[in-house]
């Protein structure tokens, strides 16, 4: 990934904070076929090195595990906030017009090896560990054991468990930090302004990045 030193975080807990809060996760890996991208929700988990594991699941039909090559890294890219910059909203386009649209966002890029857990224990412990994640906002929070005991032990046998040792990873905050500080500024009016799904994030995590 390109990533120009002012745009570079390497802090590993901002990455893992990023992975928590999107983790479903773009795994591009490298079949006998060429690459291939499948979109999949992630957990992270600290140990046994600084950068932790991911751990997910896929189904067993998929042919992403028929032709893996098992000898070579596999990419999993998290999407943080990201929107669109107008340069109508730097000050500096009053000055003297130098100015041109660009796009704000902020990625992790996690490197690793994969490792497919054909076990139904093992993905009976990731399902329930997943679903209390994601469930633990609810007010009644839903769980494995809310639907038929024989339901979900069909479901464990059509899905295999994969685990990622993560080797190195890779951040990127684009967040205007190239910027002057008026820019910068009038960049996150801009994007509080608009009040968009995706601006209000970016204009939060810029103010976080100053």
């Amino acid at each position: 990934m390109y990533t120009p030193k002012h745009f570079e975080e390497t802090r590993p807990e901002v990455m893992h904070a990023l992975i928590g809060a999107h983790p479903l996760a773009t795994l591009v890996t490298l079949t006998a076929d060429g690459l291939a991208a499948n979109h999949i929700p992630l957990q992270h988990r600290a140990g046994p090195t600084a950068n932790g594991t991911l751990i997910g699941h896929v189904a067993r039909s998929n042919p992403m595990l028929e032709n893996l090559a098992l000898d070579v890294d596999v990419l999993a890219i998290f999407h943080g906030p990201q929107a669109y910059v107008s340069p109508s909203w730097y000050p500096t386009k009053a000055e003297h017009g130098k100015v041109v649209p660009t796009w704000n966002y902020a990625v992790v890029h996690a490197h690793g090896r994969l490792i497919v857990h054909d076990d139904p224990a093992w993905v009976r412990a990731h399902l329930t560990s997943l679903t209390e994640q994601m469930e633990s906002g609810f007010a009644q929070p839903w769980g494995l054991q809310d639907a038929p005991a024989d339901f979900i032990d069909k479901l464990v046998g059509a899905v295999v468990g994969i685990e990622i040792e993560v080797t190195r990873l890779e951040g990127k905050w684009k967040a205007s930090q190239n910027q002057p500080a008026p820019n910068r500024q009038g960049v996150i009016d801009g994007l509080l302004g608009r009040d968009t799904p995706s601006g209000c994030p970016m204009a939060a995590l810029m103010k976080a990045t100053a």
